[in-house]
């Protein structure tokens, strides 16, 4: 495609002509020119592409004689003739109606206009130049950059630690902003208010990213001398005990009064509250019981005093989801956040789903006991 400093210039004039060996005295090495001819080269096809003023092809031309202070030394810094320089020149002049390169004698010097113009133009060019080059490899070690992560305490708990340790050992600059979940978290990623979003999600808007994060499953919690819980938790009870709702998005109801429902009952929920703490630290401190998560119910059952039954209904295991908006796929700073989220995830499934499936009450046959792997049978020697 050839070049063109104006959208009305004849190609003919303008046609780039091989580049030439740079003179000595502007110290510049060959490589020096070639990025220039190489830059100008993609500048002008991008501008005159896509724009019908000359303006911004101008701008090119106008930098180069600032800079050089010489028609011919100008041309040769982009690669064009002498006569295009100087038609270029003839049409800045009448543009800016200022003469911009004033004879001196055998040298030309630049006018006040031109001195004025001479920064704000080669900041222009330089920060076009930038936009256009190739991205720097990414370097967690240089980030400085906020993220903003849609997600409840429940994340915070159980991933958040192992998160941050991983996030911290490469990146110490990155900043993380939580947010809590609500239900407009695909709103949020759609607008570009958060980066990512953590939760139990049922049908998403078609163009979001998705990928599964962790498991997990319910328990029900209750203080250990509660009063009214015999070994076993039955139906019954359950329905009868006053129960907190954990509900971090607002909403009442949810799967267990689904399931209960499918069977003709329901619950009494005497409190509702939006996180999984505040919800544990009430139960450890009344006579309230709660479904909750057993990744979270394990970790403070000891310090808060709880005692955790399997629930008397077959709930099913849920899955915890990664959500982010399309626009990120290829931005290596959020690839590489998403990839220590899922490395995190990955951690504390192996450390700790074992070890929750233990501190069940014992009472249950089926809890604490570890499935033992059927033995090799030993070969006949």
């Amino acid at each position: 495609m050839p070049l063109s400093l104006s959208a009305t210039t004849s190609c003919e004039r303008l046609r780039p002509r091989p580049a030439a060996k740079p003179p000595q005295q502007t110290g510049k090495t060959p490589t020096d020119w070639e990025f220039d001819i190489s830059f100008a080269e993609r500048f002008l096809r991008y501008t005159f592409r896509f724009m019908e003023s000359s303006d911004l092809g101008l701008l090119l031309a106008l930098d180069a004689l600032l800079q050089e202070t010489s028609v011919t030394r100008a041309a040769r810094r982009i690669g064009l003739s002498t006569p295009a320089m100087s038609h270029a020149l003839g049409r800045l002049r009448q543009r800016l109606s200022d003469p911009l390169l004033v004879r001196a004698g055998r040298q030309m010097v630049l006018s006040p206009r031109a001195e004025s113009l001479r920064p704000q133009v080669a900041a222009l060019v330089s920060q076009a130049r930038r936009v256009m080059e190739p991205e720097q490899p990414f370097l967690p070690q240089l980030l400085r950059r906020r993220f903003t992560v849609v997600l409840s305490d429940y994340v915070l708990a159980v991933l958040g630690p192992t998160w941050d340790r991983l996030l911290s050992a490469e990146a110490p600059h990155l900043e993380l902003r939580s947010i809590p979940n609500s239900p407009d978290d695909a709103t949020l990623l759609r607008e570009g208010s958060a980066d990512l979003a953590i939760g139990i999600y049922g049908v998403l808007p078609p163009e979001l990213r998705t990928r599964p994060l962790l498991t997990d499953r319910f328990v029900c919690a209750v203080r250990k001398d509660h009063p009214q819980i015999g070994k076993r938790l039955q139906l019954d009870e359950f329905i009868a005990i006053p129960q907190v709702q954990i509900a971090p998005r607002g909403k009442p109801g949810g799967y267990v009064d689904d399931m209960l429902a499918e069977r003709g009952l329901s619950r009494r929920v005497a409190r509702a509250v939006p996180y999984f703490h505040s919800a544990l630290f009430l139960v450890s401190q009344s006579n309230y019981l709660v479904t909750v998560s057993e990744r979270i119910a394990t970790m403070y059952a000891d310090s808060l005093g709880l005692r955790i039954l399997p629930p008397p209904l077959p709930l099913r295991p849920y899955a915890l989801s990664l959500l982010w908006h399309p626009r990120f796929d290829a931005d290596p700073a959020h690839l590489w956040l998403r990839e220590k989220l899922l490395g995190a995830a990955k951690l504390v499934a192996s450390d700790t789903h074992a070890h929750a499936r233990t501190r069940l009450d014992p009472s249950d046959p089926n809890s604490g006991q570890t499935r033992k792997r059927p033995g090799r049978r030993p070969q006949k020697s």
